[in-house]
């Protein structure tokens, strides 16, 4: 037995050994919780300061990155390919940082997931809007053929593109020639023909188009390519640059449904489209031509600086042509007139001889009249004689 006193009181009584150790262990029990209950505390204020220091340190790192952020964007405006990579690596460090606290405090796996889940619903948006787009689409085409009696098919794909094109045509296409293509001449023809022209006449582009398309019920279906090889040979003979085959045919191919699909590979310059890539096609094509105008006007310039040296060419080859034509003529002329004027001179010539001749011929007849008196001419003959003789008796005067 052992006699232990009260702390308080100061009683003592006794206590066995069994009683003894029930005690200790009370007061060791609990001195154990007291010192439990205050290393709990300590861990819990050293806890809570740990956690206020993370956060003041996250705080001041985000405050760090955003004065980091705004001084980087204000310092690179002007270099904005420099600004851009610093302002990624900036935010990388900044998120990094972040990240590395999130990390140690549990929450990165939170972000994450919600960053995927708006990312999953952005993607799940998107799609469903273009399968929306899509089936629209698909059930426009659908209803439109519905309505369409088999005659009439082809007639309304092309009244829909030309409504399309006379719909922006002003502003869009001013100078711009749409038109169906009526001539025939050459055995075939396609639907429609588009020309664009600048200020100056210089032609711009140039398109032959052909609509094709056909209803669900059609017993006999057409491809894409059974058109190519006339429809290439409608754009020579028209004289167009480009041929565009506008088709609602193969309405299951991948290929011709996912946009403007280039054929050139087959034939030059052709390209294959849905009717909802009327105005695209025709827009894309003009603006690549754009870049080519000032070569076409130069190229015109030439052609018409050529053309106008050719036909002085002609022009001086008619005018020595005609010059040497005229020249023959005038020269063979001439020389009859030379030949004439020799033989009038000739003839001249005797005549004038001819004169001179008679002339001494003359002189001569008057020298004999002069030598010729009445008694010369009475002289054998006497009754002229015996005349005379009368005569002068009775006038004395015409002797003399």
């Amino acid at each position: 037995m052992n006699d232990i006193s009260c702390p308080h009181c100061g009683k003592a009584f006794k206590v066995d050994e069994s009683g003894y150790g029930d005690i200790l262990k009370q007061v060791r029990d609990h001195e154990f919780d007291r010192q439990l209950q205050e290393r709990l505390a300590l861990a819990e204020r050293e806890k809570q300061d740990a956690l206020a220091l993370v956060k003041s340190k996250i705080d001041n790192e985000m405050q760090k990155a955003a004065s980091a952020k705004d001084a980087e964007i204000a310092a690179l405006k002007s270099e904005v390919e420099r600004a851009e990579l610093t302002k990624t690596l900036a935010i990388s460090e900044a998120l990094g940082a972040v990240e590395k606290q999130r990390d140690q405090l549990g929450n990165r796996l939170e972000v994450a997931e919600l960053e995927k889940a708006i990312s999953e619903k952005a993607l799940e948006a998107k799609y469903q809007t273009q399968i929306k787009d899509r089936d629209d689409a698909i059930e426009r085409l659908r209803d439109m053929k519905a309505r369409l009696s088999t005659k009439m098919i082809g007639e309304s794909l092309e009244v829909h593109c030309e409504t399309e094109f006379n719909r922006i045509r002003a502003t869009a296409f001013p100078r711009a020639y749409f038109e169906k293509d009526n001539d025939a001449r050459s055995g075939s023809k396609g639907d429609y023909i588009f020309r664009d022209a600048d200020d100056a006449g210089t032609e711009i582009i140039s398109i032959m188009f052909e609509m094709k398309n056909e209803a669900d019920g059609t017993a006999t279906k057409k491809r894409n390519e059974d058109f190519f090889k006339e429809l290439d040979k409608d754009r020579v003979e028209k004289g167009c640059e480009y041929a565009v085959l506008v088709s609602l045919l193969e309405p299951d191919s991948e290929l011709y449904n996912s946009g403007i699909v280039d054929v050139s590979h087959r034939y030059p310059k052709m390209y294959v489209i849905r009717p909802q890539f009327f105005l695209p096609i025709i827009t894309l094509l003009r603006n690549a031509a754009m870049s080519s105008l000032e070569y076409k006007t130069e190229l015109a310039l030439i052609r018409a600086q050529n053309i106008d040296i050719t036909n002085f060419e002609e022009d001086l080859d008619n005018f020595k042509v005609g010059f040497a034509k005229n020249y023959d003529l005038a020269s063979s002329r001439f020389q009859k007139a030379i030949d004439e004027i020799d033989k009038s001179i000739d003839h001249l010539q005797k005549t004038r001889d001819a004169l001179l001749g008679a002339d001494r011929n003359l002189r001569l007849a008057n020298n004999k009249a002069q030598d010729i008196t009445i008694k010369k001419l009475t002289r054998r003959n006497p009754t002229m004689s015996e005349k005379f003789s009368d005569l002068k008796k009775t006038d004395p005067l015409k002797d003399e």
